[in-house]
């Protein structure tokens, strides 16, 4: 499923690569994209579906919906349409951002959108080198701030039905050229079933079980 992933992100990032957005424009994951088709060349990759990881044409894609989002959260444009993911499949293990950054993504519903409401166009550049999925917003001027995405709020709750649910809340510090902080913004929030026990482990002592 790893090896089909890169199959299907090789397909579909030419068809994102270099997009510009204009002022006033909206990005489409989906329509940019289209339909994951085997005639397309699209294979079998990883799916999560209700928790479970199942085989899907174009599974993988996720992954480029992911890297997209939390490079805009980085950047002035505006997410006008995101999805989180219901299910936390995964520990948090060699996990370098918050937990709930991503978007995931279902053809044609589920989708990505993100509008330009500044006066500059924004270029989407995105690559795969061996096995590694890199990708940067490009712009025509200095950014005039820079931006940093932290979780404010973390917990655990141990629901009536046996089960785990994690909670969070996601924020980013807005800074100045100059490392002037002048805004602390919310961005969203995220509630997931855990698909595994939540043994707490050092370096997760901040949460807490209600």
């Amino acid at each position: 499923m790893q090896h089909n992933k890169v199959i299907n992100l090789r397909i579909a990032v030419p068809r994102l690569n270099g997009v510009v957005i204009e002022p006033g424009e909206t990005f489409s994951f989906w329509k940019l994209v289209g339909k994951p088709t085997r005639a397309k060349g699209y294979v079998d990759g990883m799916v999560l579906f209700y928790g479970r990881c199942v085989p899907g044409v174009g599974g993988g894609l996720c992954q480029l919906s992911n890297l997209i989002y939390w490079l805009t959260l980085h950047t002035p444009l505006t997410v006008t349409e995101r999805h989180r993911h219901n299910y936390d499949v995964f520990p948090d293990s060699g996990r370098t951002q918050p937990f709930g950054s991503g978007a995931t993504c279902v053809y044609n519903y589920v989708d990505l959108q993100i509008k330009n409401n500044t006066d500059q166009p924004y270029q989407l550049k995105l690559e795969i080198s061996g096995d590694h999925l890199s990708g940067e917003w490009r712009t025509t001027v200095e950014p005039a701030y820079r931006y940093e995405v932290y979780q404010k709020e973390h917990w655990i709750t141990h629901e009536p039905w046996g089960g785990y649910i994690r909670h969070n809340t996601i924020y980013r510090k807005v800074y100045t050229a100059e490392q002037i902080l002048v805004a602390d913004e919310y961005i969203t929030e995220n509630h997931a079933i855990m698909m595994y026990q939540p043994f707490l482990t050092e370096g997760l002592g901040n949460l807490t079980e209600l």
